[in-house]
């Protein structure tokens, strides 16, 4: 039994012709006539002839896969954002090579490092909660391997991004609030450094400025976005001198946390205090007491997007220039829209 892989040279061989026509005529190249192409593709069918991908990579300079690294894949939001990635990356016959860091700096940078080996083409990020440090990824650049960056952004210059207006967003869920009647209305943001936190801030302050009320610190806290930090912040708000009435919170899962132990406080939901998030998740409609409203973020379009612009940049030769000389970037903001659940 022959254990061999079939070649193209035993296609040239049996058919009395060179190894470049046969690869020619395997790629349905011009110069090769109808019926040399057609006897070859027969020829190889009958084989089971299948192309030597490596070899194909090599010659291309590409092999056609992307890398993407989120913080967590169980989180609704980035798996529907691998969904919009993956739909996208097929439509160019590209492959997804997916890592999680699970929130942590260090698999971060091995993802990274692990991608490189891989030799992916390009990769996508939606940075951890704790990288404050953007090293490992200005190091890419030495590699020629473009990112785009999607959600979560780091705060470096002369980037490709994909994100949605978190500070239009918290704008609209803060006067959602006013709109009810809410005047004191505190806030359980995200970890200090990370990017979307500060955005979420501006858009609380601009709101409150807007409206002709005072910026007060002591309603916005801070949490590392897990159960313990979210029942922490939760508790302070609702035994501070300043009792909110409504909480906006960091995402829908931060939500969920809040109101339990604002149960355990014995408070009534939606009646003693209230929530409004983000992320729009799915889940909310299977509890009990969903957040009144949450701001769609589009994770499905954020990662389609993201995608389409990774491969636009890997179809160019070279970088596209501005009129000044510089590299232009992509820096594409989806609009966010709040989702009312409990009118």
């Amino acid at each position: 039994m022959k254990n061999n892989l079939p070649t193209l040279k035993e296609i040239a061989t049996q058919l009395n012709i060179s190894i470049s026509t046969v690869s020619r005529a395997l790629h349905d190249h011009k110069s090769i006539g109808l019926r040399t192409k057609t006897r070859v593709q027969e020829l190889a069918r009958q084989i089971q002839y299948e192309p030597n991908q490596t070899a194909i990579f090599f010659q291309q300079g590409k092999t056609f896969t992307i890398g993407v690294i989120l913080p967590e894949l169980s989180e609704a939001f980035f798996s529907s954002a691998i969904s919009g990635i993956e739909d996208a990356a097929h439509k160019s016959n590209y492959t997804v090579l997916m890592g999680q860091s699970h929130d942590s700096v260090e698999k971060e940078k091995q993802l990274i490092d692990t991608m490189k080996k891989h030799r992916v083409d390009g990769l996508l990020i939606s940075i951890s909660k704790n990288t404050t440090n953007y090293e490992h990824f200005e190091a890419l650049q030495r590699y020629s391997i473009p990112i785009v960056f999607f959600d979560r952004i780091p705060k470096i210059p002369n980037i490709h991004y994909v994100a949605c207006n978190m500070i239009n967003g918290t704008v609209q869920a803060i006067n959602f609030l006013f709109a009810k009647g809410h005047r004191i209305i505190g806030m359980i943001n995200g970890p200090e450094k990370l990017p979307a936190t500060k955005e979420r801030l501006e858009g609380y302050i601009l709101a409150m400025t807007k409206s002709r009320l005072k910026y007060d610190p002591s309603l916005v806290l801070n949490c590392d976005l897990t159960k313990e930090s979210v029942c922490a912040a939760t508790e302070k708000l609702l035994t501070g001198k300043r009792r909110p009435t409504a909480i906006v919170t960091f995402n829908d899962y931060v939500a969920l946390d809040a109101v339990q132990q604002a149960q355990k406080m014995k408070f009534k939901i939606n009646k003693d205090i209230c929530f409004v998030s983000y992320a729009n998740l799915p889940l909310t409609n299977y509890t009990a007491y969903p957040p009144l409203a949450s701001v769609e973020q589009f994770p499905y379009l954020q990662g389609q997007k993201a995608t389409e612009t990774l491969i636009d940049l890997l179809s160019q030769k070279n970088n596209a220039l501005a009129e000044n000389g510089n590299a232009a970037y992509y820096k594409i903001i989806l609009e966010s829209q709040l989702m009312v659940h409990n009118k």
